[in-house]
């Protein structure tokens, strides 16, 4: 992430779609508030977020996409539920960021069927990267 404002864009997102089922529960939560100590946000502005409106906009590199949709994926199972709501929403949101829906499909079966829902990096990668061929 290069500046506070894409910063600030990425959490809006991760805080809207950890939402997306009705409900915060305190893995998402924990989940998010590590992202933003890693993106070094401060806690008082991490709060202040969950009262903003979230405004969609295009990450531009590939890789920065699919990093996004892999950790709203990750949010998507911390809780350790799957809720049908959730399912949708990032689909969408993964098409609308112009990712290839067949990769998105496989990225998410395999990490449901991962023991704690991560995958590699390299893997995750590579599904992506087979679309392109």
């Amino acid at each position: 992430m290069n500046t506070e404002e894409e910063k600030i864009g990425l959490l809006l997102e991760m805080i809207a779609f950890s939402t997306v089922d009705g409900q915060l529960h305190k893995r998402e939560l924990e989940f998010l508030w590590k992202v933003a100590q890693e993106l070094n946000v401060k806690q008082d502005l991490f709060q202040d977020l969950f009262h903003q409106e979230h405004t969609v906009k295009v990450i531009k590199s590939e890789f920065q996409r699919i990093q996004q949709f892999y950790r709203l994926a990750l949010i998507m199972h911390c809780d350790g539920i799957l809720h049908e709501k959730e399912s949708k929403a990032i689909y969408q949101i993964a098409l609308e960021m112009g990712l290839n829906p067949t990769a998105v499909k496989r990225v998410l079966e395999l990490m449901k069927n991962a023991p704690n829902a991560m995958i590699d990096p390299k893997i995750l990668l590579r599904v992506f990267q087979e679309q392109h061929n």
